[in-house]
């Protein structure tokens, strides 16, 4: 049976613990089924990639603004996680199809957020069409083969990391974006043309309608009722 962790929110350090946690558990265990978990960041939060240094970001912005700074297991550059759902999904390698290759694992996880976000007439695919440039410091403004994009804008960021068998992968579901904070704190600009958020496609959805049909897309996807 399937574990689902429910949404709550927590500050930047505590949710980076819970994954890891949640992962180093899953492999002293040798869990075999997946563990899903939704969740949210207060106060906002800046998370770096693993390899990532801190030293393109204005620091002193985000004490003044009240914003944690964090590293993160999973690679990939700097993200400003305020207004969305984030989930994580941990999993032995074995339980998806594709788990030893690092493109169809992105591909079967997202495939399950694809299914859940069409519940709520939003059409999402993996990938955008256009490239994006690879000098941007701002997680949002690179599109890859592992984010789901919604009319050629990114709407989904995630990251992936693997030990031990298993595999951590989380991202982050936007539902509004502060240009004005992103700009300050990265240093660059935002292109509008780039990236699309909830509230832009349907402002009436709520955290919960985003969760709910997310668990739904898992379960359709991996045919496994959730607790």
């Amino acid at each position: 049976m399937t574990k689902l962790i429910d949404y709550k929110e927590y500050n930047g350090f505590d949710n980076m613990r819970i994954d890891s946690e949640i992962l180093e558990k899953a492999i002293k265990t040798q869990e075999k089924e997946p563990i899903l978990r939704f969740y949210g960041w207060t106060p906002a939060c800046v998370s770096l990639g693993r390899n990532q240094s801190s030293e393109h970001i204005n620091v002193e912005f985000c004490k003044q603004n009240n914003i944690d700074i964090v590293q993160r297991v999973t690679g990939g550059r700097g993200l400003l996680h305020d207004d969305e759902v984030t989930y994580s999904f941990v999993c032995p390698i074995n339980f998806l199809d594709g788990g030893e290759s690092i493109t169809k694992s992105y591909k079967e996880i997202s495939s399950a957020i694809i299914e859940g976000l069409k519940t709520l007439g939003i059409e999402t695919q993996l990938g955008c069409k256009k490239q994006r440039s690879a000098s941007f410091d701002y997680c949002m403004l690179l599109s890859t083969g592992a984010d789901l994009c919604f009319g050629d804008k990114k709407l989904v960021g995630s990251a992936q990391y693997r030990t031990h068998g298993y595999i951590l992968q989380h991202g982050a579901i936007v539902f509004s974006y502060d240009k004005y904070k992103i700009e300050n704190i990265f240093n660059e600009k935002t292109d509008d043309n780039s990236i699309t958020c909830i509230n832009d496609i349907n402002c009436n959805l709520t955290r919960r309608d985003i969760v709910e049909a997310v668990k739904k897309g898992f379960n359709t996807y991996f045919t496994s009722p959730y607790l």
